[in-house]
This record gives structure tokens, sequence and C-alpha cells, in this order.
């Protein structure tokens, strides 16, 4: 029997679809928890809705497994002071459900702020119920055989702060990319994430620094 989103603690339960749209609940509970972790808003009972071989990926990291996507929406944490949700929609109810979503970012100490659109895509296993990968792709976009004419706009991310300082350095010295070296630093991301942000052990760590 799933869970109620009450009984994880989800926060996002008014789920807003695109007309003709309808999710039901183990999805409705899904977005919902999708939508606390993209606010800052991480859990271990939320991320218990991972399958372990979980993805999370956008243009600058792919996090394959618990021990690397975990991090991932910790750092959230570290890195905002605020993180405000502009604008989300479901747009296809099906495998994957389908997302808009458009959120304000402000980074701690330099009030560094940003907005990213984003479309989200969340695959789920239908037999477990589990997220098996989550897509975010900034302006609807991710890499594929190259990535030419990036800003360093389009190169902020929630979790840019806690990646390797060389690999900013890199970015900023150009704007075209061959995939080879765009899926090594992509590759690293993944990999210096979970060095930088530790997850909590249990649910009384997890309740001690605020989460629900």
């Amino acid at each position: 029997m799933a869970s109620a989103p009450s009984d994880l603690g989800i926060e996002n339960t008014n789920i807003k679809t695109a007309d003709g749209v309808t999710l039901d609940e183990q999805q409705k509970t899904l977005v919902g928890s999708v939508l606390d972790l993209f606010a800052g808003r991480p859990s271990l009972k939320k991320l218990a809705l991972w399958d372990d071989d979980g993805v999370f990926e956008d243009p600058i990291t792919i996090a394959t497994g618990r021990k690397q996507f975990e991090p991932q929406w910790y750092g959230l944490q570290a890195v905002f002071s605020e993180i405000e949700r502009l604008h989300h929609e479901v747009v296809s109810g099906g495998n994957p459900i389908s997302m808009d979503m458009k959120t304000r970012y402000v980074t701690k100490g330099i009030s560094k702020e940003q907005t990213i659109e984003s479309k989200i895509n969340i695959f789920y296993d239908k037999d477990t119920g589990k997220i098996t990968k989550v897509q975010d792709k900034w302006d609807g976009n991710l890499p594929d055989s190259s990535f030419k004419n990036v800003s360093i706009e389009q190169l902020f991310s929630p979790w840019w702060w806690v990646h390797y300082a060389e690999g900013w350095a890199w970015w900023t010295w150009s704007f075209t990319w061959d995939m080879s070296w765009w899926q090594a630093m992509r590759n690293l991301n993944s990999v210096s994430v979970p060095k930088m942000v530790s997850v909590p052990k249990n649910d009384e760590e997890d309740a001690k620094r605020g989460n629900q």
C-alpha cells in the first residue's frame, strides 16, 4: 500500500495540472515529493520514494545511485538562502510524468539571484511505485552529441556552488563543448558533491536539520 503524502511529510500537495491531465494518487505523491526536493525540502522519507539505483540528471550532473543523488538534494539547503517556486504545471500524466517549472534561487552570502525554467521528467517503476529517474532539462534541453553556445547564466545550477572550482574555470573559458569533455564534467560533479555534502544517517538526524 502506497504511503500517503502526510505520512511522508510532503508539503507540496496542491499539484497544478494542465487541462485534460489527470494524476492518480501515487503520481501525485511522486510529483509532490519532487517539488519538495527542488524547493530545498528533502528528507530521508521522501528520498525513500526513489529506487536505490535511481538517476538524477541535469545539464551538468549525472548522479547515479542513492549515494550520488541524495547529496544533490541536500546540497540545496547549504547553498541557497531563498528558493521560490514561481510556477509549476504537470503537462503529461504518463511515464514519464512531465512538468514545467520555474524557480527563483538566491545564493547565500553573495545574494546571487537566478531564475531557472525547466522541463522536469519523472520516470517511475509502475510495479514498485518508486522513482527511477528525474531529468531537469533547462529550457527543455539536455546535452546530446554536443553542447554549443552555452552562456554563463545558463550554466547556473542549484548545485553549482558545491562543484569543483576547476570545473567553473573550465566552463568560463569556452562556450563550445566537445561531448567527451562535457560528459566527463557531468560525471565529475556527481562524484564531487557527495564528498562535500553530508546526508543524515537517520530520521532523528534529519529532523534536527529541520527536515520532515
